[in-house]
């Protein structure tokens, strides 16, 4: 489960407009609730400049954590928490909707709803769906009973032969899983069940998130039979210094190709390694490690040198992505990847338009064939949404430079953009401190700072005269130290002149791209859509995903440019942009 945070400049007008609807208050894991405005289901205005395009959204209400993606008899199955009564966190249940492929969605009737008093009555929050190995799908997933306390449930289809899986029923045995005086498991940070995977000895195993103190925690569970659970000795794996773990994730990945494999693939397998992703509840961000991991004792052991402790390390996504889901696609033998992008407005900014939230196009994710990191890119259908495109070849951008890319529906856009041709011995030097500090970085080197080699990329959702822009680029440096004199690249994204809205988030993200400027292009892939900014480097080897709010810079007034404001010239080997239609959305939740 989680639940959007509020940029802090906004929490006194937000507080002040709630002092008559019920105010703000706590519960269990610090969640936020707007009493006055959870079941307050306001009519959208029919002026929608920041819905998107081709990013899933219902048309109305809140959403936010994926809960148990799955392909089953050739349908894909997006289950969300969703609000139905409203556009802020509340009255959580499970909303579904399904596909053929990925991009264009069906909405169904809701699948789990929050009722029962000894498993869920106040809330159905997230979990996961395992397919069982005849075949058959199940959710588990967290529940909040009449008592306030997280407990574990399980829910089976009501029709296996119906591939859209529209009824789903409780078992009696629920909870599956709960907090006892005996566990001594934290009855308001326990939830969020993983994917299941089969070991060799016939056993069941998942993970729930928790948190001892400020320990991260993945406990282990395992099951004969998927509804009988005996909480094992130890966890999968635990961090010091980073809070709560929700939506923990658990799966296996091919060493050395792009091939997906079955979350219970064997771990003798020598080609195969591990990830552990985990949502750090305090600071709302996904992370993840790569490692091993041993059946027979049940130890997952990060890569050496893999940052787990505090708030460093890989993340899916250095910008807007929480709560995220994978699921194997045995179907398309990859593994999918699915990421909540919550609002940067505020609260009663999204009361007014009706909704808040939106997924994240769906990414395949691989292994890096130097086995320490992941790629992530959207999946290959979103390619057939593209329309007139536009290219661009050896093109040279001279410092302080600004291309415009005509013919193209600036506000719903993908653009593939590659560099060449730097001049590396004019890299500035870096301090070897700043490695770990890429976001902070961004924001005192935004696109205005020049630098020698950089920046430069693209401005997206840009207003005519400029008042209004969204940039996404790149800066290279290079290290001075006695043991390194390696280039680095810096990739950012700065929202500081996104809109002239000043009661939005324009925070900067930026993140270190595992690429050699010396031997290797420097690519970038951004898809615009309207609000949100999802752009992948170098393969997406990082990740960067925000949202904006342009007032000027909407639907046809929006604009795309190359720019270069760099000291040097950087040559554009390649530039290809394409229209963007917009995806199918049918049905009613």
């Amino acid at each position: 489960m989680a639940i959007s945070t509020l940029n802090f400049s906004l929490l006194i007008t937000i507080v002040i407009l709630l002092l008559g609807q019920g105010g703000v208050h706590k519960i269990e894991a610090s969640h936020e609730v707007y009493k006055g405005y959870q079941s307050l289901e306001t009519i959208p205005p029919k002026f929608q400049p920041y819905r998107t395009g081709f990013h899933f959204q219902p048309p109305r209400n809140w959403i936010n954590a994926l809960a148990g993606p799955m392909v089953y008899k050739g349908i894909y199955h997006l289950f969300y928490q969703y609000n139905p009564n409203g556009s802020v966190w509340g009255n959580i249940v499970w909303a579904h909707a399904t596909s053929k492929d990925l991009v264009n969605w069906e909405l169904q009737p809701v699948a789990l709803s929050a009722a029962e008093p000894n498993m869920d009555i106040n809330g159905a929050w997230s979990g996961s769906a395992t397919i069982l190995p005849d075949g058959k799908p199940v959710i588990l997933y967290t529940g909040v009973d009449s008592q306030n306390q997280q407990v574990q449930n399980v829910a089976v289809p009501k029709n296996l032969s119906d591939p859209y899986l529209i009824e789903w029923t409780k078992p009696p045995q629920n909870p599956i899983m709960s907090p006892t005086i005996q566990n001594q498991i934290n009855s308001s940070s326990f939830r969020d069940p993983s994917t299941g995977w089969l070991g060799p000895d016939n056993v069941w195993r998942v993970v729930v998130g928790s948190k001892i103190g400020k320990q991260g925690v993945a406990i282990l569970y395992k099951s004969k039979d998927f509804v009988n659970w005996v909480k094992d000795k130890k966890p999968l794996h635990s961090a010091h210094g980073n809070g709560m773990w929700e939506c923990p994730a658990f799966y296996p990945v091919s060493v050395g190709n792009r091939n997906s494999v079955d979350t219970s693939k064997s771990s003798n397998d020598l080609n195969v390694k591990y990830v552990l992703k985990v949502s750090l509840d305090d600071i709302k961000h996904d992370y993840y490690t790569v490692g091993s991991y041993n059946y027979h004792t049940d130890v997952y052991t990060p890569n050496r040198g893999s940052i787990q402790n505090g708030f460093s390390g890989l993340r899916y996504d250095y910008g807007k992505f929480y709560a995220s889901k994978s699921f194997y696609d045995g179907e398309m033998n990859r593994r999918v990847l699915w990421g909540w992008v919550n609002e940067s407005s505020s609260v009663a900014d999204d009361v007014k338009k009706g909704w808040s939230g939106v997924m994240a196009v769906p990414r395949r994710v691989w292994l890096d064939k130097s086995g320490k990191q992941l790629h992530i890119n959207p999946v290959q259908e979103f390619v057939k949404l593209r329309m007139n495109p536009v290219s661009l070849r050896n093109h040279v951008l001279q410092p302080s430079s600004l291309l415009k890319v005509h013919n193209i529906t600036a506000a719903q856009a993908d653009v593939e953009i590659a560099f060449e041709g730097l001049d590396l011995s004019k890299a500035e030097v870096i301090d070897p401190s700043w490695i770990s500090k890429p976001q902070v970085l961004c924001n005192q080197n935004d696109s205005s700072v020049r630098g020698s080699l950089g920046p430069f990329g693209l401005k997206v959702l840009a207003s005519k005269g400029m008042e209004e822009y969204t940039s996404v680029f790149f800066r290279v440096f290079k290290m001075n130290t006695q043991n390194n004199k390696q280039h680095v690249v810096l990739m950012c994204s700065d929202q500081s002149r996104s809109s002239l809205d000043k009661d939005v988030d324009k925070s900067n993200y930026g993140a270190f791209v595992n690429v050699n400027p010396g031997h290797e292009k420097l690519s970038l892939r951004t898809l615009i859509d309207h609000s949100i900014v999802e752009s992948f480097a170098a393969k997406g080897k990082s990740c960067i995903t925000s949202r904006v709010y342009p007032k000027l810079a909407i639907d046809k007034a929006a604009h795309l440019y190359a720019f270069n404001n760099g000291l040097q010239s950087v040559k554009i080997s390649s530039l290809n942009a394409w229209s963007m239609k917009s995806a199918q959305i049918t049905g009613k939740q």
